[in-house]
């Protein structure tokens, strides 16, 4: 559905996007990821038309962004990050006015802005003027205006951005539920976001893209070796430290001290050692209060991947 190839952006001597390759397929919804300045808007705004790439190609639909730039446009709907809205018109008629310049006929106009409006929840707001409409309800109508035409694709820019936590789980069910009918790329820097609602996600650093995956293999790629969080009561004279050193393979670090037990997080080599390692510290009289594994988050993955000192070793 969407496919860019070899795209690389230059601003005069800079150069924000490096020969980057990505396809999306129908009815996907891709979270798109990136520090300030990573290359993400650049990216969308080749997509969306609204500028050219210095090489390489890509297109939404079948259709060249540079050669069928009008054809994309019409499969394609996109709120920005700070929605297009006449605050001093109702919600009625913005979407009129939008349903005009994307040339839909009268009926079909009427008919499209009734079923948006239902969808996304403007059905009691149609007659309000945009500018009286709380923050989360301004979004949902620059979400109309991005669906109104019935696009094949949809590219939402920050979506939730200044929502408050039941908007933002309302803006998050909507998208999920669009995705039935449209293939969305979804740009947050809200990374809960990310995994809840998208199936892949695609992490551009310095113009480049460094991970293309689903967010749980991103996750379990990132752990180098299995991990424990532990609260653990040591037998009265129990040198716990020493017996956990003499242990092959285990690592603590993060170690915090309670009133009669320690918490740390335990790293083996492999984790099948784990039942060894309880049973030795068992069998000398230590109690395990609380053993919680520690799995790597996107957020883990997302610093790894986009920190220069981490790309630099890596290179």
């Amino acid at each position: 559905m969407i496919e860019m190839q070899n795209i690389t952006k230059y601003y005069d001597n800079f150069r924000a996007l490096n020969n980057i390759s990505l396809k999306v397929e129908k009815g996907e919804i891709l979270g798109l990821l990136g520090p300030n300045g990573a290359g993400k808007t650049t990216a969308m705004r080749i997509l969306t038309c609204f500028l050219p790439a210095t090489s390489g190609t890509a297109s939404v639909a079948g259709f060249d962004v540079f050669e069928d730039s009008l054809e994309v446009r019409r499969r394609l709907g996109y709120l920005p990050e700070t929605p297009p809205l006449y605050h001093e018109m109702t919600v009625r008629s913005y979407l009129n006015f939008i349903g005009e310049i994307r040339e839909l006929p009268g009926r079909v106009r009427e008919e499209r802005i009734g079923y948006v409006a239902e969808r996304i929840g403007l059905g009691e707001s149609l007659g309000r003027v945009i500018g009286t409409l709380s923050k989360g309800y301004r979004q949902r109508v620059g979400l109309a205006q991005a669906m109104l035409h019935n696009p094949e694709v949809l590219i939402l820019d920050e979506p939730t951005v200044g929502l408050d936590p039941n908007q933002i789980i309302e803006i998050r069910s909507l998208i999920k539920d669009l995705s039935r009918d449209h293939t969305i790329i979804l740009s947050t820097h809200i990374l809960p976001e990310v995994s809840m609602t998208c199936g892949r996600v695609v992490i551009i650093s310095e113009g480049e893209i460094v991970a293309v995956d689903s967010v749980a293999n991103l996750e379990k790629n990132a752990q180098a070796a299995p991990a424990w969080k532990i609260i653990l009561k040591p037998a009265n004279d129990q040198k716990w430290r020493e017996a956990i050193d003499s242990f092959s393979g285990a690592r603590i670090s993060e170690i915090r001290e309670l009133p009669d037990a320690y918490e740390f997080k335990l790293e083996l080599a492999r984790g099948e050692n784990f039942d060894e390692f309880f049973g030795c510290l068992s069998s000398k009289g230590a109690v395990f209060r609380e053993i919680s594994p520690v799995r790597a988050t996107l957020e883990d993955v997302f610093l790894r991947l986009t920190s220069t000192e981490d790309r630099k070793e890596a290179a």
